[in-house]
């Protein structure tokens, strides 16, 4: 059913040509992080390396992408947020090309990890503007904004396959190259040009120095939590992020992230959000395949096909987030959503119980996924309306590094639990019931904090003060 507006609630055509261009750069950068990894073993035969050299093709690349997150605000501030969308773009294209012609495993690496620290800042950077763009009609464009890209990572090993299957796994890298011309050639085009702050912020390096590499060592000490190596650079992360906060609150607006964005309500409650979301969507990620393969006996192909209704879920939701919100407002539709997430997750505790996957399982991912998506555009949405339009550069750099450390924080405590128990008692069936237990609590804490958010976007955007 196509949605009927009135003339004056409608879209212009100016929005729609930033969102091509937004969704084209996020639908890059999502792709190529899970595109490669279906290659690796092709890669370490070809490249005559091994396996755990190879992956840090996919490890650097993630890796630089955060490194560039601090960065984001700084930079629009400095050059425009079109200048830099046009430079990063062409220099991942460009790696991209570097990528295809590698013609060793470390120069594979390093031209990867030259393709992250540009792509880093393209999916913010398409935040940005759509926040921009959209203003109250955030919730809506973002519904629509959001399909192609969560296409990304189901496109990705299917391309992937194509590509190893009927020719040189070098078209994995150089099939970015007509789609990065595309982008440029629509972003000279569509994008508005901006107004650049006369009054310029000088670089914060040491701030830099502090949370760039906290951020990524903290992602790699997460995903390495197990090994001693990972909780020694895991807890080192820690103590560098704490220097950052210390030193941010010191230096105010200063800083390369500024802290004061969090005195915001609003901004704060829209954060918080994020961080659960983030966090209870990679935990159950993790969870759910271990507990398919070990516990219920099914094959990974077969496992992959069982998670499948999340994402259709999803799908489903998020076109109709415009119309959602605007009928029944941001804290109804977002606690509407943590309330249907919190349904469809207590059903596995009972299915652990008993080993069941199947039709049973199928369903209740499917609502999860309706209940995920219905709480993610509203709290975005709540989180940019609730600043002035000069600071969305700098409340993306600060969401997005929130969202990035929600997912791995929340993942290594539920996986640390689950080793925990699988050290004490095995594969039983009490320890995914246990496990499941404890990621419907999460659910419960995240249906807490939609409380939080406003009840409709109305009036909540100041004019240009600080937040």
């Amino acid at each position: 059913m196509v949605e009927t507006l009135p003339e004056t609630d409608r879209l212009p055509a100016d929005v729609w040509k930033v969102v091509t261009v937004a969704v084209l750069g996020s639908f890059l950068a999502q792709l190529d992080a899970t595109v490669v990894n279906v290659s690796l073993s092709t890669l370490a035969v070809e490249m005559h390396s091994t396996l755990a050299t190879v992956q840090w093709v996919t490890s650097g690349y993630l890796l630089a992408l955060a490194l560039m997150l601090p960065l984001n605000g700084w930079l629009v501030d400095r050059i425009g947020a079109k200048r830099l969308y046009l430079w990063c773009f062409t220099a991942f294209t460009a790696a991209s090309v570097l990528c295809g012609a590698a013609r060793s495993a470390e120069s594979l690496i390093a031209f990867r990890v030259l393709q992250g620290l540009c792509g880093g800042l393209l999916a913010p950077m398409a935040q940005m503007m759509l926040a921009r763009a959209a203003g109250r009609h955030m919730a809506r464009v973002v519904g629509y904004a959001a399909v192609p890209v969560l296409l990304a990572p189901v496109l990705g090993p299917v391309i992937a396959g194509a590509i190893l299957q009927h020719a040189s796994w070098r078209w994995i890298f150089l099939l970015n190259l007509p789609f990065g011309l595309l982008a440029i050639a629509l972003a000279r085009v569509f994008l508005p040009d901006d107004e650049l702050n006369d009054q310029r912020r000088s670089f914060d390096g040491v701030g830099f120095l502090l949370l760039s590499p906290g951020i990524a060592l903290f992602l790699y000490g997460a995903d390495h939590v197990v090994d001693r190596r990972g909780q020694a650079l895991l807890a080192f992360s820690i103590l560098l992020i704490g220097l950052f906060v210390r030193s941010a609150r010191q230096k105010a607006g200063a800083s390369i992230v500024d802290l004061r964005l969090f005195r915001n309500r609003v901004f704060r409650a829209g954060t918080q959000v994020q961080f659960l979301q983030n966090g209870s969507v990679f935990a159950a990620q993790m969870l759910l395949p271990i507990y398919l393969i070990r516990a219920c006996g099914e094959s990974p192909s077969k496992t992959g096909l069982l998670l499948a209704p999340l994402g259709v879920g999803m799908i489903c939701v998020y076109p109709l987030m415009g119309t959602l919100t605007k009928t029944f407002g941001i804290r109804k539709v977002s606690a509407m959503g943590g309330i249907v997430s919190l349904l469809s997750a207590l059903p596995f505790v009972y299915f652990a119980q008993h080993s069941i996957a199947g039709v049973a399982l199928a369903v209740a991912l499917f609502f999860r996924g309706m209940g995920q998506a219905a709480i993610g555009t509203p709290s975005i949405s709540a989180a940019y309306n609730a600043v002035a339009k000069p600071q969305l550069p700098m409340a993306t750099t600060a969401l997005n590094i929130v969202q990035r450390l929600g997912g791995p924080t929340l993942t290594t405590a539920l996986a640390t639990f689950l080793a925990w128990q699988m050290h004490a008692h095995g594969t039983a069936p009490r320890v995914f019931v246990a496990a499941f237990a404890l990621l419907a609590a999460l659910h419960a804490a995240l249906l807490l904090a939609t409380f939080a958010l406003p009840a409709t976007l109305a009036a909540t955007r100041p004019s240009g003060r600080a937040a």
